[in-house]
């Protein structure tokens, strides 16, 4: 069975709901292993909640933090220390999304950042970026870090209003595949969506 890691070019790009998605086309189990910011929200609620996913696919996180926050800045403030070698990826009987939090760089702690902890779970990762002006730059430099760490990446989703031309460019110049697009919608509604909504085949 296979495992993806969705992690994004930035905060806020969409990794929640594209982990929601993917969840519920693969009928996967969701791991958010680091979550910060549960005073607002969490997002394995939130993903269970649009993916209408059972309790038992919703696994618990290695470490909840309270402010929403690097996990790094989040753990201090909680008098916690993010033990790298405590988050084990879960063995389960099917495939299994795990959601990142922030981008490749953003520290768990004085030694480690999420990329560390991308490479630890030994799967593919999947990039989820924003459409519009700057993501050509955010994403081909994630891109380059995951490579340069030796993480096979899947392929990218963009979010947001659909732009041809920075899905052509990404494609190009990141030598990846676009798994999908996404437009931003309010209160997305999942039925409303054709399946599967995510290109999974191998191409590039």
């Amino acid at each position: 069975m296979t495992t993806y890691f969705v992690t994004g070019t930035d905060t806020d790009v969409g990794k929640t709901v594209i982990s929601a998605l993917l969840t519920q086309q693969l009928g996967a189990f969701y791991w958010k292993p680091v979550q910060s910011g549960t005073i607002e929200a969490e997002d394995r609620k939130t993903v269970q909640r649009l993916a209408d996913i059972p309790d038992e696919k919703i696994l618990p996180c290695a470490y909840e933090l309270r402010e929403p926050l690097s996990p790094h800045e989040a753990a201090r403030l909680d008098n916690v220390e993010i033990d790298i070698e405590r988050i084990i990826k879960p063995k389960v009987t099917g495939h299994l999304v795990i959601e990142g939090a922030g981008g490749v760089f953003v520290p768990l702690n004085n030694n480690y950042m999420m990329i560390d902890l991308i490479k630890r779970m030994e799967c593919e990762a999947i990039v989820v970026a924003r459409s519009g002006l700057g993501t050509i730059n955010h994403t081909l430099l994630t891109l380059n870090a995951l490579r340069s760490n030796d993480i096979p990446v899947k392929g990218v989703i963009l979010n947001g209003a659909l732009n041809q031309r920075n899905k052509i460019a990404i494609e190009q110049f990141g030598n990846v595949d676009i798994l999908g697009e996404i437009p931003y919608v309010e209160n997305m509604d999942f039925s409303t969506m054709s399946k599967p909504v995510f290109d999974l085949s191998t191409k590039k």
